[in-house]
């Protein structure tokens, strides 16, 4: 990283141009949360499987994240230190969003009597590579903030690429209800993930195309590598500690998304599952014979096509207010917007808890992207005045452990509970996955209450 002095300060065109590859990525990654879970119970996922297949994203950000963001810390080649690590990963990614929903079809190549359970054990496979590729890129991107754009910058810079995931998300979520609706034409489960893998790979192929890393002169670059080298040469635990002893408030800002996180997976995880089992009155398909089934399919397209507006919605109300909000931290400090998007976010998960009604749940929805925006920009900026110069990378990915390691118990013991508490519905078992989001809700404010207690310079 070349000194903040000589980092020139970015135009909004140049900013906006800079966050075109996380366009592609949250792109990918909406689709892979707002189809996974109808996809893998018609292979047979119950509740419990299907939170347990979801441990693909915590998993491989507490092991991957920091892996490549520390490579990435590392990595000084012509092409740039993140770079590599983006192209790559959108490569891989694509590849596995496309094969994802061809699971069944891949499972019967070994055969006609291939085991029931392999269709489901191939998706859980190329989910898994998804979340991988995602998070080894999303790490070095989030890393070329500090590397590249001046500190006065940062949030603002944080804040365009909220503005990228809330546009990306819309679109993705938006075009097969748009189709739908428009012209008259369900688009597939396949072509949806075919359009994502493809968006994934183009919209990243344009970040490392047009945007160029600062290149540090030779005697800087000798000095960040012996740097690089006495990081390397440090366990992980070591890093983590020295991370956390940077200021009291970077422990706290971690606890912070800990628990926000919590909250927040309880709806992404289990949204559409929500929409489809308790708005439209689908009970749990997974082991139901196949020509029962079948009569609930129109029915299941069009709460997969209202979960998907949801989403839209949800996004769209983050890709709207993700500067506005920057603005209103710089103006009244980050964490007093913070702790108000958390708590308004809270609210609106009661809302669909209690009053299940598809105008409530779309309008509670919109409610929730406030806190969204707020998620995918302030924690970071906060978290930005705390890093060392030269690790970037490994600190980045150390904070996504405190992202990560909260799904855990989201794909576990909620997943779980919501698996046991069951209930009969016109002689078919159903789910309450309701409750995910009473749940979500009490994270959301234990996360707003810690984010009021940080010390926060005027």
């Amino acid at each position: 990283m070349a000194d903040d002095n000589a980092l020139k300060k970015f135009s909004p065109v140049q900013l906006l141009n800079f966050c075109i590859g996380f366009f592609g990525l949250q792109f990918a990654w909406q689709m892979r949360i707002i189809l996974s879970g109808p996809l893998t119970e018609s292979l047979g996922a119950s509740p419990l499987l299907y939170g347990l297949i979801w441990l693909a994203g915590p998993v491989t950000g507490i092991v991957v994240q920091p892996i490549i963001g520390a490579l990435s810390d590392n990595t000084f080649t012509r092409f740039g230190r993140r770079i590599p690590y983006l192209f790559f990963g959108a490569l891989f990614g694509a590849l596995g969003l496309i094969l994802l929903p061809k699971s069944q079809f891949i499972s019967e190549l070994f055969g006609q009597n291939h085991p029931a359970w392999l269709a489901l054990f191939i998706a859980a496979i190329f989910i898994w590579m998804i979340d991988a590729c995602v998070n080894a890129a999303q790490g070095p991107y989030r890393a070329l903030v500090p590397d590249n754009i001046p500190k006065n910058q940062h949030a603002i810079a944080n804040s365009f690429l909220s503005f990228a995931i809330g546009l990306g998300s819309v679109v993705a979520a938006g075009a097969a209800p748009f189709l739908k609706w428009a012209f008259k034409y369900q688009m597939s489960v396949d072509a949806q993930f075919t359009m994502a893998g493809v968006a994934f790979v183009l919209g990243m192929l344009w970040t490392c195309i047009t945007f160029r890393e600062v290149i540090p002169n030779k005697e800087v670059l000798a000095e960040k590598k012996l740097e690089a080298k006495k990081t390397a040469s440090k366990s992980f635990l070591e890093n983590v500690k020295e991370f956390l002893n940077t200021s009291p408030e970077v422990g706290k800002i971690c606890i912070i998304q800990f628990f926000t996180w919590i909250g927040l997976m309880s709806l992404l995880i289990f949204f559409t599952q929500f929409v489809v089992h308790i708005i439209y009155q689908i009970p749990n398909t997974a082991g139901l014979a196949q020509n029962i089934v079948d009569t609930f399919a129109s029915k299941q397209a069009e709460a997969q096509n209202f979960s998907s507006i949801c989403f839209a919605l949800f996004n769209l109300i983050c890709f709207i207010i993700a500067i506005p909000i920057a603005k209103m931290a710089e103006k009244n400090g980050n964490k007093k917007v913070h702790a108000l998007s958390l708590v308004t976010m809270a609210i609106s998960y009661l809302l669909m808890a209690f009053m299940p009604n598809p105008y409530v749940v779309l309008a509670a929805m919109g409610l929730a992207g406030i806190g969204w925006a707020s998620t995918l920009a302030l924690p970071f900026a906060m978290l930005s005045k705390y890093i060392k110069e030269g690790t970037e990378g490994s600190a980045m990915g150390i904070f996504n452990i405190f992202i990560s390691a909260p799904q855990v118990l989201v794909c576990t013991l909620l997943a779980w509970f919501i698996n046991s508490a069951t209930y009969d519905m016109a002689g078919y078992t159903n789910n309450h996955w309701d409750y995910a989001f009473m749940f979500g809700a009490l994270m959301l404010i234990i996360s707003a209450f810690i984010t009021l207690s940080i010390k926060e310079e005027n």
